[in-house]
């Protein structure tokens, strides 16, 4: 088959692309529809490739079998839960649906309790589990903490990512800065944070979650040069709390570059200065 014709084979077929990612995108809780997307086109594109239709297998047959598996190996790379957990996830979401439907409104958490025979504290961990996402350190930050400069004005750009990104960790709420130090900068795993912190699995990801997305708001502009525009932000949290953190990142921005490489990360010391507001 000339590349013509593979190349054919690639347009003709890419909107069963975003059909599978959008069923897949239902069916499932933690699936990001553009990173799928992504995934699935590139599946396509080494399915037309390794396509032989002296077979007689029709190329559309092919192809879904091919998607479905790259969606089903992405999946599994990048799921943080057990199979316990996402039995759990499952059995609750359908269970929702039976009530909403008999109910014909969203159910209660104490009824969806009820009607699967446990505490309320179980269904509220699980739906909070059904929420999560994945949460990896994005590339802006990847870039920060990993120094790959190739010169004298690369060296200093990026000792000055890594200052601000420190300052940034620096100012955030004590329990924020302790699970990304220990994460990120420590060899800890997030069930240990959770032994050592005396709370849950998923507490512990949602407020590194959160931490990074402080984190993203803090760093991104300074080190993109772009102007913040008003009432948009990643984080999540409340507003006070919000400005109150903005506020401590610009203190301890401010302070001299050696006041920050001499502690925190690198020592892996609390920061006396931060406030424990959250």
């Amino acid at each position: 088959m000339d590349r013509a014709t593979r190349d054919q084979l690639v347009l003709d077929h890419l909107p069963l692309v975003g059909y599978l990612v959008s069923d897949l995108c239902m069916r499932v809780t933690n699936a990001d529809r553009e990173e799928m997307a992504a995934v699935g086109a590139l599946a396509l594109v080494a399915a037309a490739g390794s396509y032989d239709p002296q077979r007689g297998v029709p190329f559309g047959a092919f192809v879904r079998i091919r998607i479905n598996g790259a969606f089903a190996d992405e999946m599994r790379s990048v799921d943080w839960a057990t199979r316990g957990t996402r039995r759990r996830i499952r059995e609750t979401r359908q269970v929702r649906d039976s009530l909403a439907q008999a109910l014909c409104r969203e159910p209660s958490t104490d009824e969806l309790a009820a009607a699967l025979g446990v505490s309320r504290s179980e269904v509220e961990a699980t739906l909070q589990d059904a929420s999560r996402r994945v949460s990896p350190l994005d590339e802006l930050t990847a870039q920060m903490i990993a120094d790959q400069s190739e010169g004298p004005e690369d060296a200093l750009f990026a000792r000055e990512r890594a200052e601000t990104l420190r300052h940034a960790v620096e100012a955030l709420p004590e329990r924020m800065r302790r699970i990304v130090r220990d994460l990120y900068f420590g060899d800890k795993t997030v069930k240990d944070l959770a032994a050592e912190l005396g709370c849950t699995h998923s507490a512990v990801s949602q407020q590194r979650s959160e931490a990074l997305r402080l984190l993203r708001d803090a760093v991104e502009p300074r080190v993109t040069g772009l102007p913040t525009v008003p009432g948009t932000r990643h984080s999540r949290v409340a507003a006070d709390r919000y400005q109150r953190y903005m506020a401590d990142f610009e203190q301890a921005a401010a302070r001299p570059v050696a006041a920050g490489l001499e502690g925190g990360l690198r020592d892996g010391q609390p920061r006396p200065a931060a406030r424990t507001y959250a």
